[in-house]
């Protein structure tokens, strides 16, 4: 479980990256769960996007997938969220 303040340093240093993923009319599937998963060992820390033809709310995607793979959700802004999991093995971002 991140603090806030852990959250406001994650956040900032989401501002400079780029979506990696979308969530679309398949919805949140093992497969993209599994492509997160692995993303996240290598980097900590990734920002995803909801499509408009999407069932799911960004929230709920966000959510549903830190649930599934062990993350945290960072934040929500507007269609896109953002996950962090520490990489036991790679670990890259200092908390």
């Amino acid at each position: 479980m991140l603090t806030s303040k852990q959250r406001a340093y994650l956040r900032s240093m989401a501002n400079g990256i780029d979506t990696i993923f979308q969530i679309g009319k398949g919805g949140v599937t093992e497969e993209i769960c599994r492509q997160i998963d692995a993303a996240l060992e290598a980097r900590e820390l990734i920002k995803a996007r909801v499509l408009p033809n999407s069932d799911y709310t960004p929230k709920i995607a966000a959510e549903e997938i830190a649930e599934e793979i062990g993350a945290d959700v960072v934040g929500v802004i507007g269609t896109k969220f953002i996950l962090y999991k520490e990489s036991k093995e790679n670990k890259k971002i200092e908390l």
